[in-house]
């Protein structure tokens, strides 16, 4: 893996210095108190057996629900076996960065594969090798498109609260600027007010965050017609039926590729996809594997570009990408393959079928309302007529993990190809069954 020298404790010291902190918990404030643990409190001396048994017992306290009808950023999708099988093999799990990348002719030809599928799905030219997360990917996707001229950015109020919060981490030099939701979308009347000459890029969710399908083409134009570059966060599987970034005149499009057959696990890890257009190509961040014929007339992969962070001064680099997520990737390439184009495409529709289907069923419920108007892909947002903390509370004593809640009377719901009817059904039931008992109160 190469020579790496441990970090003492002077030079700790000096780097927390450099950044303000008084020591390294400083560095983990955003964490929740109640969630940090000092140690697992697992006494010395203790046989492996006897431990591995402890463990177990922590384990087992992590909470699995029969029905998930929760999103907001990580999905429940059917993961075909043969997806894990695959990449669980001990030469997938072991590989690791290639220095002499040539030599890894299998690693470079799954990142290529991965490259493909995911231009395939975005419609646009070139893709890049990955990167950590869908939030790292947007915010990586607005620094390409900063310059000395063009320094605003513009996000959608209805972008993942957690991207936003990334991009101001990394962008936190410029001028940030919100387009406000109108109905649950991106209010265009507004954006072509706010999107000027000094404009460097503006970043929409599709479907948003709120679950609502986004006009892409005239928000495309608006954005195009003041010379900015125009940033698409897609989710990959409504992709399969949604019209692609690349005909919607996106100049990037980013996401989230958890869905594509990653477990929730707990919230990670998870994979960050990045495709742009040709004339964006070598602003990427991380690699871009091209495929040549070796002298024999063979078909081979090389390492066509790499912005490797580590190759230049850290103060130089536009990027903090120095690393490749080639397991996730490849994760995400066996479920494509496996799933193919129409598992996929039906998938979608699957979704869209029953979030519609659960939509309809929980307003039959007095007092349940959508809050928004328009075409959803399989998220909406429900007003309740009760609080909202008690009603999933209550959900989640009946083994039902309900909505994100997104306000006291409001919940962001969420429904896929995993959600029976019978599910569904009795999801209506048991909010009937909770609203009655909390009006009667």
């Amino acid at each position: 893996m190469g020579g790496y020298t441990p970090v003492t404790d002077n030079e700790k010291r000096e780097m927390l210095d450099k950044i303000g902190a008084s020591g390294v918990s400083d560095l983990f404030c955003a964490i929740p108190e109640e969630v940090k643990i000092d140690s697992l409190n697992i006494p010395e001396g203790k046989s492996e057996l006897e431990v591995l048994c402890d463990m177990e017992r922590l384990a087992a306290k992590n909470k699995v629900f029969a029905s998930v009808f929760r999103g907001a950023g990580a999905y429940h999708h059917f993961i075909p076996p043969l997806v894990r099988s695959i990449v669980a093999k001990e030469e997938f799990l072991t590989a690791y960065t290639p220095y002499q990348a040539e030599i890894s002719q299998g690693l470079l030809q799954g990142i290529f594969e991965f490259q493909t599928m995911i231009c395939e799905l975005t419609g646009m030219d070139v893709s890049n090798a990955s990167v950590y997360d869908g939030a790292t990917a947007t915010a990586e996707a607005v620094t390409m498109c900063r310059d000395k001229k063009r320094t605003k950015i513009i996000l959608s109020a209805a972008l993942h609260p957690m991207t936003v919060a990334t991009v101001q981490t990394y962008c936190g030099d410029c001028e940030i600027v919100t387009a406000p939701v109108r109905d649950g979308k991106t209010d265009l009347t507004a954006l072509r007010r706010l999107v000027g000459e000094d404009t460097a890029c503006v970043c929409v969710q599709q479907p948003n965050f709120y679950g609502m399908i986004e006009d892409a083409d005239a928000i495309g134009e608006a954005v195009h017609s003041a010379g900015a570059k125009f940033i698409m966060a897609v989710n990959p599987i409504a992709a399969a039926i949604l019209t692609p970034p690349g005909d919607c005149g996106a100049d990037i499009a980013v996401g989230e590729g958890q869905p594509l057959g990653m477990p929730l696990s707990f919230g990670g890890p998870y994979l960050g996809f990045m495709a742009c257009t040709d004339a964006m190509m070598r602003k990427l961040p991380g690699r871009i594997v091209g495929e040549t014929l070796d002298r024999n007339g063979k078909r081979a992969f090389v390492l066509t570009m790499q912005a490797r962070e580590q190759h230049i001064r850290r103060e130089k680099a536009s990027s903090n990408i120095c690393s490749n997520q080639a397991l996730c990737a490849l994760t995400a390439s066996v479920y494509l393959s496996c799933m193919g184009a129409s598992g996929l495409q039906k998938t979608a529709e699957l979704c869209v079928s029953k979030a519609h289907y659960a939509a309809e069923q929980l307003c039959s419920v007095k007092g349940f309302t959508l809050k928004h108007t328009g075409e959803f892909f399989h998220e909406f947002v429900t007003v309740c007529p009760v609080d909202a903390n008690i009603l999933l509370h209550q959900l989640e004593e009946r083994d039902i993990l309900g909505g994100y809640r997104l306000s006291e009377r409001e919940i962001l719901w969420c429904v896929t190809e995993m959600n029976s009817k019978e599910q569904i059904n009795a999801l209506v039931a048991a909010v009937k069954e909770v609203c009655l008992s909390e009006t009667d109160f």
